[in-house]
């Protein structure tokens, strides 16, 4: 049985898939520990399950495929889930993380640690606006999570196999596999390296992809939003009261001619959208409840491929 599994979440990534494998596959030659590779198709639109297919001729390499596309968080659950022995690698296949980095992420799991992250020092081939965008999420994150997140991380890492038993008891439906890799604790260590540019193809994550992802995860693990509602509708009705304690004040003194609609507009547009805020502070929680009431499965595998060992 392989002592460690490289699990690569896939969606049409055609055009790069064939050099990540290549590389990937150098790196697995010098390892001097059983390796074994698992792609997951996350329901691909081109032929990157066909590619997948072919590199399974390999007694080291297997492939799940998706009933359609659910999305990376429930794709790279999949495939963890797949990983019966042994430790685990996560990896991308867009080739901005360097498979010839997992040597390094080894040595600390050899040392007795339970997770070995990679923390980006540097993100070639991004824009201005999406690092800031990208270091403003996480240090958000870092304040308001109950779960420290560590910075500038994704999900290239390593897992133990007592991690990968603690994570595979997390079956919650909204899921955000950075908190949830943080969230379980046990001994952890970083190493730092310079991301590379995606080198073929389109990323799949828009702004509002990343957007959603982000909602998803303050929302997963910090209740912030709640109480920045609360503190909100509090400081809104005490400025209420004291607003109309002088509106009192001065229609005693001096009379209230009929005068004040602009203000009176303000007044009642800036309360209304107060309560708007609210209440979708409020749905938001209340719709991930709703989801996990439902409590369907997280995904569906049509296909598996494997060579005979």
């Amino acid at each position: 049985m392989p002592e460690l599994t490289i699990v690569v979440p896939a969606y049409n990534e055609s055009r790069v898939l064939d050099a990540f494998h290549a590389r990937l596959m150098v790196v697995v030659d010098g390892l001097a520990v059983a390796t074994d590779v698992l792609y997951v198709d996350d329901g691909s639109q081109d032929d990157t399950w066909t590619r997948i297919g072919g590199y399974c001729s390999d007694a080291r390499v297997g492939g799940l495929r998706l009933s359609r596309n659910f999305g990376k968080e429930a794709a790279l659950t999949a495939g963890l889930d797949a990983v019966g022995e042994g430790a685990a690698v996560v990896i991308d296949a867009d080739l901005q993380d360097p498979p010839e980095l997992i040597p390094a992420l080894i040595e600390p799991w050899r040392a007795g640690y339970d997770v070995v992250y990679a923390t980006r020092s540097a993100r070639s081939g991004e824009s201005t606006l999406k690092r800031l965008t990208a270091a403003a999420f996480y240090r958000v994150m870092e304040r308001l999570s109950d779960t420290p997140l560590p910075r500038d991380t994704g999900d290239f890492r390593l897992l133990s196999r007592r991690a990968l038993d603690a994570l595979g008891q997390l079956r919650e439906r909204q899921r955000f596999m950075k908190g949830l890799f943080a969230w379980i604790g046990y001994r952890q260590t970083a190493i730092r390296y310079e991301r590379d540019p995606r080198l073929a193809g389109d990323t799949k994550w828009n702004y509002w992809r990343l957007t959603h992802l982000a909602i998803e995860g303050i929302t997963s693990f910090s209740t912030a939003p709640l109480r920045l509602a609360t503190w909100v509708g509090l400081g809104t009705a005490a400025f209420a009261f004291v607003y109309s304690l002088w509106v009192l004040a001065k229609a005693l003194l001096w009379g209230d001619p009929v005068r004040g609609y602009p203000t009176l507009m303000v007044v009642i547009l800036f309360l209304g959208g107060v309560q708007l805020l609210a209440l979708g502070v409020i749905g938001e929680y209340l719709g991930r409840n709703y989801a996990e009431s439902k409590r369907r499965p997280l995904y569906f595998v049509a296909e598996r491929r494997r060579a005979d060992r």
